[in-house]
């Protein structure tokens, strides 16, 4: 069997067998089923070496919203641009024009309300679910996939390992993280995100003198009060390789320990930064009493690593662009940034330089795969 999810154990036990895992060696994870179960340190929980994509286990986000970054991708269930071959998850972003034709990415309409399990919007937030091109606003010109356990796998506390490689190409931004099933203490970023690897696909991208594209990947914790409240600076570690060997050019295990006491996050065992919690907790660590007086602490009377104290399932995902990840100040070549993040169009502004990026990511050469994430296996195991 290539995966074992919670659900699996849940079935077998009523939730009258609930364990309470407090004061022994083990910690609790916890299945959709709300059965709570303890595990033996070192027990691997979950598995996925991608033989094919297992929809009993990940389903696929299927929106226009952009992540609230006003990205320029669509998300849809489609094997273009999710697949496996070889026991390998392909990721590839492709040209929105290239099923529907550029007229109706400038001024069509897009419709993503669906009616089947698998073919459903997934966020409406942001016109996520239906969209109307008038030639300025535009539809989003990228495809794309992202992966998600939400309905069908979920844990507190455990190390997760995902082997994978990362896109080649201008403006392509690669993801593996967690997100909280339940919203238990508010919208986001209050109720935590954790970031095992971000990267961003340019080969020549500098800001200050370092390569901030396929050089380098960085892992973060995202907790606050609100958009404005985010206390990420003080919980984001970055690793570079050497000049000219990037992430692109070869797998990795990008790797996250999360427990009550810390959260560490490592690359191919190579510790890369480790958040350690405070005796005052995350609202501590982030300094918000100080620098935002008066504001109530959403975590007080929690568990001292509150946000994350709760349960949280897995994400992968393939953008592209949008207003807040690639840095206006940053030096791309072959060509600079085609957009401004303080562009009311900046969608159309990237369309409209499609000849100067999209030939970075290659789609002639290996079938457009090197523009693609390529996901070898993710595991969770139990601390």
């Amino acid at each position: 069997m290539k995966w074992v999810s919670l659900i699996s154990l849940a079935i077998s036990f009523s939730s009258s067998s609930a364990l309470d895992c407090s004061g022994s060696s083990s910690v609790s994870t916890s299945s959709l089923q709300g059965v709570k179960r303890c595990h033996e340190a070192g027990e691997l929980i979950f598995e996925d070496e991608f033989d094919k994509i297992d929809f009993t286990v990940w389903d696929h986000e299927i929106t226009m919203a952009g992540g609230g970054n006003w990205e320029f991708q669509v998300y849809w269930n489609n094997r273009t641009n999710s697949y496996t071959r070889d026991s390998v998850l392909y990721m590839k972003p492709t040209l929105t024009s290239d099923r529907f034709g550029e007229e109706l990415v400038r001024t069509g309409q897009l419709d993503l309300w669906g009616g089947q399990p698998g073919d459903m919007c997934t966020m409406a937030q942001f016109y996520g679910c239906q969209r109307a091109g008038n030639g300025v606003n535009i539809i989003n010109p990228i495809a794309s996939s992202r992966l998600r356990t939400a309905g069908h796998f979920g844990f507190t506390y455990g190390k997760v390992e995902a082997r994978a490689q990362i896109p080649e190409g201008d403006w392509i931004w690669p993801a593996i993280w967690l997100l909280p099933i339940h919203q238990v203490y508010g919208g986001w970023p209050t109720s935590g995100e954790i970031d095992i690897m971000e990267s961003r696909g340019n080969l020549n991208l500098v800001q200050d003198g370092v390569n901030i594209g396929a050089e380098q990947v960085g892992g973060t914790l995202h907790y606050g009060v609100d958009y404005t409240m985010n206390g990420w600076p003080k919980a984001h570690y970055d690793k570079n390789t050497a000049p000219g060997q990037g992430w692109n050019t070869d797998f990795h295990r990008y790797q996250v320990e999360w427990t009550p006491e810390f959260i560490k996050f490592s690359i191919d065992d190579k510790e890369m930064g480790t958040v350690t919690v405070p005796d005052g907790g995350m609202w501590e660590l982030g300094d918000f009493a100080n620098d935002f007086p008066g504001v109530k602490n959403p975590w007080e009377g929690q568990a001292r690593s509150a946000p994350f104290d709760q349960e949280f399932f897995l994400v992968m995902n393939v953008a592209v662009g949008g207003v807040g990840y690639f840095s206006d100040d940053a030096q791309n070549s072959p060509a600079e940034k085609p957009w401004s993040n303080e562009s009311p169009q900046s969608s159309l502004d990237f369309l409209n330089a499609q000849t100067s990026w999209y030939p970075t990511w290659k789609p002639e050469e290996e079938d457009g795969e090197l523009a693609a994430m390529k996901v070898d296996y993710v595991k969770v195991w139990a601390l």
